[in-house]
């Protein structure tokens, strides 16, 4: 269910767009902001505000790698796994990565602290390899910087 901060705040996305439609991505953003991800339940729920079916509403929150439609841990780690960062070293960053956590791509840790997805571009192939840990980008990474990277989020 949408709380009333949220209505209101798509509410003031309509206002911008000429079609209720056009306001879906950031609908979605704004339901995912409050608890990390998009359940069915909002899905229809926003539907229903925006004037769609439900099933399209899915279709645009599932095309988009940014909007979650399953929970996801507390910090979310994403590794470039474009050609250019695959040939500078993300797939030894992205094995030691897992190992550390003990999870594989798409997965969260027991302790809910980290969720590894692979993404296919940062736009920072002259950092590469690169990844993303919530909002910090950092590049080139390399195995020795690893530890220090995950201290940073509790």
């Amino acid at each position: 269910m949408l709380t009333e901060e949220e209505k209101q705040e798509i509410i003031a996305e309509l206002r911008d767009c000429e079609f209720k439609e056009a306001a879906s991505v950031e609908a979605l953003k704004i339901v995912q902001k409050r608890c990390g991800w998009v359940s069915d339940e909002s899905i229809r729920d926003i539907a229903a505000m925006l004037g769609m079916d439900p099933a399209e509403l899915d279709a645009v929150a599932t095309f988009y790698s940014f909007i979650f439609r399953t929970p996801v841990g507390r910090h979310l780690i994403q590794i470039c796994d474009s050609m250019v960062c695959w040939t500078m070293g993300e797939e030894p960053l992205t094995d030691l990565l897992a190992r550390t956590l003990g999870i594989r791509f798409g997965e969260t840790t027991l302790d809910n602290r980290f969720t590894l997805l692979p993404v296919s571009c940062l736009g920072a192939c002259d950092r590469a390899p690169a990844m993303l840990v919530d909002e910090d980008l950092y590049g080139p990474v390399t195995p020795e910087m690893l530890e220090g990277i995950l201290e940073k989020y509790v």
